[in-house]
């Protein structure tokens, strides 16, 4: 499989974008997680190659919108992702976690049907190959307090506070 990867500048840090020929969005990690998104990449798609090129504009611009204050400028963006059945299921469900909210991983697997299921879907989150566009940072422990993410905890409490679901 061949893909696009492409380095965009934001308030985080420089992000990495691995996008397919149809310019669909499959990876976006920060550049100092480079070797974790390449270990993803390897997981959901076996042998790849990684082909430098420009950003495609449809996902600079929703990322240039996001950045900018329009917190729901990443909701119609195209995403494709590998992985379990599982795992798409609750990737899917993460992006109809409205901007400016949060939610328990509890709440989450009673979302997707499995009630029960919310230390499976901490690991699900925790594999999500599409960092801020697929918005795991806006799933928060039982008790309201942040919990991990891929990009650290800083980066997190930024994008929350980003897009006002945490008031400092």
């Amino acid at each position: 499989m061949q893909l696009t990867l492409s380095r965009q500048a934001s308030p985080l840090g420089e992000l990495l974008i691995v996008s397919d020929a149809d310019g669909v969005l499959r990876a976006l990690d920060f550049q100092d997680y480079a070797e974790r998104m390449q270990r993803l990449l390897a997981r959901h798609y076996g042998v790849f190659t990684l082909v430098e090129a420009g950003v495609p504009a449809g996902i600079a611009g929703a990322l240039d919108g996001y950045f900018g204050g329009d917190a729901r400028a990443l909701d119609g963006l195209p995403v494709a992702t590998a992985g379990s059945d599982f795992q798409r299921r609750v990737w899917a469900a993460l992006r109809t976690i409205p901007a400016g909210t949060t939610c328990g991983y509890g709440a989450l697997a009673a979302a997707i049907g499995r009630p029960g299921a919310a230390r499976a879907v901490g690991l699900a989150n925790g594999l999500n190959p599409i960092g801020i566009v697929v918005p795991c940072h806006r799933v928060i422990g039982a008790s309201g307090a942040l919990t991990g993410y891929a990009g650290g905890m800083e980066r997190k409490r930024w994008l929350l506070a980003h897009e006002g679901a945490l008031r400092d």
